[in-house]
């Protein structure tokens, strides 16, 4: 009896040709390379390094574009974003030890992100793995336990006829929802060696689905369609899934109000009827969610951000539908549901009965009256101006990538995304040094569209080095860098904690001298010229830098009843 897949297998006379005269000049890291076009991918990010130079002289015989950012964490952050904004797994190709333990902190973000990124670093030759020969650079005694504890998977290659095979393991794996970044390591000697294996064509690496369990799904309609306070957190994991539609389309269903995490913004229309927006860190937002007698947790763990710093006590019933096994009812007990949020949301959908309730949009309306006086009695009318310019500024369309400063933190809750997939930060490891190249990364992308990135002038000077790449690629990145003089939001909290601040105050460089002497426009803006000039720099080709003296204050988080 003959199988389908016994005639999918059997090469054709011209793969036979090809595998039986492969081309001269190979080696180990052709193998890399080949792997990687044939999974999909167009583009890589990295920085070569001793140990990884058969990677990089590979690259030379390949279609694949490669983007060199300055710092391994950069470049690793660059991944994140392009993983975020194209849901394709973004390769990292980066150098042992040093340069592999440097990109740590962005796999971090990655993972905490779910953004798919496809990490390939480089290790000592064979020789000194297992206990054998010791002294050669870089060298760690596990360099991939390092990378354990932080990426999906890890996945060790020890000869070339392992390559393929790995690479395309863990490119499903990172496509897997939860999506995340995983770690595949290849000894120098093996990538440098010359390799009498065929060219790479068509690995098979198709992601697997999540499915949800159906008896779980019709509880769950049921459940929602009966509530008489519905309502829903929507997560990044609706943004990850592409399924903010499927969520719109129930919530408006069930007349169910929506919340989105910071993570998950973007993820339900801003203006809509529903929409309880972002304000997280608001008591009324809290009181709301908790008088809700059925509440719909989708792609969130509930985590310290989304539960108000963990005084959120839902009394109703939570069913959560979570892709990350790890955090099913981690934080509240729940109906759990794993599976991806779009066919998760998609059995919901098939299920759910149309559930009346004309009170819905006025009890959201009241909502977000009570949060506006809250907001307009701190008298915070700086922070709320700059937020409206840039919104006013940026195109509706082009994504934005905020760092962990203090006009992010009020973006997070107050800023509008007009769209799924376009406001993106460091929320979620809570590093420095992520708006900008993660800007690049998203500019590398899709180069038709300006690209905003927002910094304090603290996570400035962790990526300053990419303006380099920047202008290298003349990416359409403009950066707003915010500057108060130090880590603003530190100074802030040591301040209410301690009375002072220490070790938070910055000597900075002239950032306009700065980023002209990388041959990147720059000049300072103000508060009233930061619409006309942002709007300029936008619409301006290439990169271009805005630097704004400006000491912020945080609106007053109310954590307590």
């Amino acid at each position: 009896m003959t199988h389908d897949h016994d005639l999918v297998l059997r090469p054709t006379a011209a793969q036979q040709e090809a595998a039986l005269n492969p081309p001269p000049g190979r080696n180990g890291g052709d193998l890399v390379v080949e792997t990687l076009a044939g999974l999909g991918a167009t583009t890589v990010f990295g920085l070569p390094g001793q140990h990884a130079l058969g990677m990089f002289d590979a690259l030379r015989r390949s279609s694949l574009r490669y983007v060199g950012l300055r710092v391994e964490n950069n470049a690793g952050f660059a991944a994140d974003a392009y993983g975020r904004v194209t849901g394709e797994a973004a390769p990292l190709l980066l150098s042992t030890g040093p340069g592999a333990l440097t990109s740590l902190a962005a796999l971090q973000e990655a993972a905490a992100a779910s953004a798919p990124v496809l990490a390939i670093g480089s290790q000592i030759p064979t020789a000194g793995l297992g206990g054998g020969r010791h002294g050669y650079l870089h060298e760690l005694p596990d360099q991939s336990a390092s990378f354990r504890g932080v990426v999906k998977s890890v996945h060790t290659v020890r000869t070339q006829s392992q390559i393929p095979s790995a690479v395309a393991e863990a490119w499903k794996s990172a496509l897997t929802a939860p999506h995340g970044p995983v770690w595949v390591e290849i000894p120098q000697d093996v990538l440098l060696a010359p390799t009498p294996l065929p060219v790479v064509t068509a690995p098979d690496a198709t992601p697997e689905d999540v499915v949800p369990r159906p008896e779980l799904t019709a509880l769950a309609a049921h459940l929602l369609s009966t509530a008489t306070r519905p309502a829903i957190i929507a997560g990044g994991g609706v943004v990850r899934a592409d399924a903010a539609g499927k969520v719109k389309a129930l919530a408006e269903r069930l007349n169910a109000p929506v919340v989105t995490t910071f993570g998950g913004k973007g993820a339900f229309p801003w203006e809509h009827p529903l929409s309880l927006q972002s304000w997280l860190e608001d008591r009324h937002t809290t009181d709301f969610l908790e008088d809700a007698d059925v509440l719909l947790v989708v792609g969130s763990g509930l985590g310290e951000l989304s539960s108000n710093y963990h005084t959120f006590k839902p009394r109703g019933r939570v069913i959560q539908i979570e892709a990350d096994l790890g955090k099913l009812e981690s934080n509240h007990p729940a109906l759990g549901i794993h599976a991806d949020a779009r066919l998760a949301l998609q059995a919901l959908l098939e299920t759910a009965e149309p559930r009346p309730d004309a009170e819905a949009p006025a009890r959201v309306a009241t909502l977000l009256s009570k949060v506006n006086s809250r907001i307009i009695s701190q008298n915070l009318t700086l922070e709320q101006q700059l937020l409206s310019s840039i919104r006013t500024a940026l195109p509706a369309t082009s994504p934005s990538f905020w760092d962990m400063t203090i006009l992010a933190y009020w973006a997070w809750s107050a800023f509008d995304p007009r769209g799924t997939n376009t406001m993106h930060s460091a929320q979620g490891a809570g590093g420095l040094g992520y708006g900008f190249p993660a800007a690049l990364g998203a500019a590398v992308a899709d180069p038709t569209r300006p690209v905003l990135a927002v910094s304090g002038d603290g996570g400035a000077l962790y990526s300053i080095a990419e303006l380099a790449t920047a202008r290298q690629y003349d990416l359409p990145v403009t950066w707003l860098i915010v500057d108060d003089g130090g880590y603003g939001i530190l100074r802030e909290y040591m301040t209410d904690a301690f009375g002072q601040p220490t070790a938070t105050e910055l000597t900075r460089p002239d950032f306009v001298a700065l980023a002209e002497s990388f041959g990147v426009p720059a000049l300072h803006t103000t508060p009233e010229t930061l619409q006309a000039d942002l709007t300029k720099s936008l619409s301006t080709p290439g990169p271009s830098v805005l630097v704004l003296p400006a000491v912020l204050r945080m609106f007053a988080a109310t954590h307590l009843g």
